[in-house]
């Protein structure tokens, strides 16, 4: 009987791995990557050393009014003095720990949802989240003030239009996905008619007929403001590319799990719930986060119907007589809060591909 000996796998020779194999290979394989790597050298060495020197070596951290603010460096007291305002706007300042709270309470969510293993329960749990989150945030219920919507504002409002856009435009542009591959002639012409009518509007202009012309559907005596409208207009807007996003998604699921379903006897909508859309979605996942994260990048649009999101108020302070020509110092502020937001949520997007991925490697 012939005995097979188990042989250890061998280290990769020095002359094939190391930082100047990888160099050699990926930064300057030929005369056109060496010129693009020196190239691009060059011009990290002309934007970051002066962008260190303005944002770090010659800033300003300490002090509270613009006269700490000396030298050529950036003036950091001013995000400092202004972060309250960036943060919850014009959120009454003796009530802003139910915001705070509203934060930890995500936290917890997030947390306990590493830990549940059920999507029912999570879904019943996330649900219980939001109407917290709405008490504690508007108020007028368990003695809580009640605090009008025109104070929202800064990274708070920007956090609420985007959670209530995922929220609401996701299940929805799943219906229209759907519908648009039904084969019913009435929901079909239905879906197709609004995802290419919204899809060919500017979200300027879905948001300035959702404040100026959607009043105008609803009877005398109801009114909604202006968040609510903007709210409605967004995620009207953003359900449209979810649901081609979506689409896309069950296009690519072969035909056999179609037939497959169909041959154990499942219903139209047991097939799809159950086996289509899960692969769908599946598939879909980072178009999906793309579509999220230009939900939340396109907040900023809302200061054009008068709700002061965290660009808004960056915007309003910057025109303070007191600290006027630190435009920059606010920017970059922005700029650095929407790449942490847009940085987690993708990474979070990778997460979910690595958990939901069944192929078999």
């Amino acid at each position: 009987m012939e005995v097979y000996k188990k042989i250890e796998a061998k280290k990769a020779p020095s002359s094939s791995v190391g930082a100047i194999i990888w160099m050699r290979k990926n930064l300057f394989s030929s005369p056109l990557n060496t010129a693009m790597t020196l190239l691009a050298i060059a011009f990290l060495f002309w934007v970051i050393p002066p962008f260190i020197k303005w944002a770090i070596t010659d800033a300003n951290f300490k002090g509270t009014t613009k006269a700490d603010c000396t030298g050529d460096g950036a003036c950091w007291v001013f995000i400092k003095v202004k972060l309250q305002m960036f943060m919850y706007g014009f959120y009454p300042e003796v009530e802003r720990w139910r915001v705070n709270l509203t934060y930890g309470l995500f936290l917890v969510v997030i947390v306990a949802f590493k830990y549940l293993k059920h999507s029912m329960t999570k879904i019943a749990i996330a649900t219980v989240y939001f109407i917290i989150a709405f008490f504690l945030i508007h108020g007028g219920y368990f003695g809580l003030a009640e605090v009008d919507t025109n104070k929202w504002g800064g990274l708070m409002l920007t956090i609420v239009i985007s959670a209530v856009g995922i929220i609401f435009s996701f299940p929805l542009g799943i219906l229209f996905a759907f519908g648009r591959d039904s084969k019913l002639p009435i929901i079909k012409s239905i879906s197709v008619t609004y995802i290419e009518f919204i899809r060919a509007v500017p979200l300027i202009t879905i948001l300035f007929l959702s404040a100026v012309i959607l009043p105008l559907f609803f009877p005398e005596g109801i009114s909604f403001n202006k968040l609510l409208r903007a709210m409605i207009g967004l995620v009207l807007f953003e359900a449209a590319y979810v649901s081609e996003t979506i689409r896309g998604g069950l296009q690519a699921i072969p035909s056999g799990q179609h037939e497959a379903a169909d041959a154990i006897g499942l219903s139209y909508w047991q097939k799809m719930l159950l086996i289509i859309l899960p692969q769908a979605l599946k598939v879909a996942i980072p178009n999906l986060v793309g579509v999220f994260i230009s939900l939340f990048q396109n907040t900023t649009l809302v200061l054009i119907i008068g709700l002061f999101d965290l660009l808004a108020m960056v915007q309003l302070t910057t025109s303070d007589a007191h600290w006027l020509g630190f435009e920059t110092e606010g920017y970059v502020f922005v700029t650095l809060v929407f790449w942490v937001f847009c940085y987690l949520m993708s990474k979070y997007s990778k997460s979910l591909e690595n958990r939901f991925n069944t192929d078999l490697k």
